[in-house]
């Protein structure tokens, strides 16, 4: 694991994985977050030191960008694997060994995403906690009471859809209330998976780098601003990241 950009990556799918898996064992401890670092998280944690402080309180975050690779290549010299939301999302639903809850979206979202995971990846998931959760800001929601239903459920892992930096920040306040289990917020996936309109880019696009692109069409209103801030943003992390660099 390694603190760049402010983020305690493990760019290894195998050993975040495993230490998913470790962490679903441990009883008594509390939950856990694992994060889901995509570009939006990068400029939130750079210019939120609030939010850095939620983001670095999580077991350990991977890289869902695809440029933060490159810019990493450049500034320390090797370049890590990107290993996004889709992927570690498909990657846990497909095991079959892991009891999990779905938090977030709308009821509509939960319902197709239940009878396409039931599906494609287990069909014990059909017996699983589905819970929609009201819209509200991050200090409104009845933590206790989410605490209450997702304990009764048991469940080794929490996906949670909110969008960040909500569901982050959502994440880092139920997950001290949980028993047990690793909490990992991620995003649209839920809407990927249900197959209701809204689907991930082509896998060129996202071997290409052009992701972005494709999020723009797909959603404009929400994701122009998100780049712009993005492209605003970036010289600085990067600048950032050189002076530390240089600094070790």
């Amino acid at each position: 694991m390694a603190r760049l950009f402010h983020i305690d990556y493990e760019f290894s799918k195998e050993k975040a994985l495993e230490r998913i898996n470790e962490r679903c064992r441990k009883e008594g401890e509390g939950g856990a977050c694992v994060f889901v670092a995509d570009g939006n998280i990068l400029v939130n944690v750079h210019r939120d030191l609030e939010y850095r402080r939620v983001i670095q309180g999580a077991l350990f975050s991977i890289c869902d960008s695809s440029w933060a690779p490159l810019y990493l290549k450049r500034i320390h010299g090797f370049q890590p694997a990107q290993y996004s939301g889709s992927d570690i999302f498909r990657d846990i639903t497909g095991a079959r060994k892991y009891r999990m809850a779905f938090l977030g979206a709308s009821q509509e979202v939960l319902d197709a995403l239940k009878s396409n995971l039931s599906k494609e990846a287990d069909p014990r998931i059909e017996e699983m906690l589905f819970l929609e959760l009201p819209f509200a800001t991050v200090d409104k929601f009845d933590y206790e009471g989410i605490a209450a239903k997702v304990n009764a459920a048991d469940p080794d892992i929490i996906w949670v859809a909110l969008g960040a930096p909500k569901q982050e920040q959502f994440a880092s306040r139920l997950a001290p209330l949980l028993r047990r289990g690793v909490v990992i917020p991620v995003g649209a996936v839920f809407n990927f998976r249900a197959g209701l309109g809204i689907r991930r880019a082509p896998q060129w696009m996202v071997r290409m780098h052009l992701e972005f692109i494709y999020r723009i069409f797909s959603e404009p209103r929400k994701q122009l601003r998100r780049v712009g801030d993005i492209l605003r943003y970036t010289p600085a992390i990067i600048l950032e990241e050189r002076k530390s660099a240089v600094k070790a």
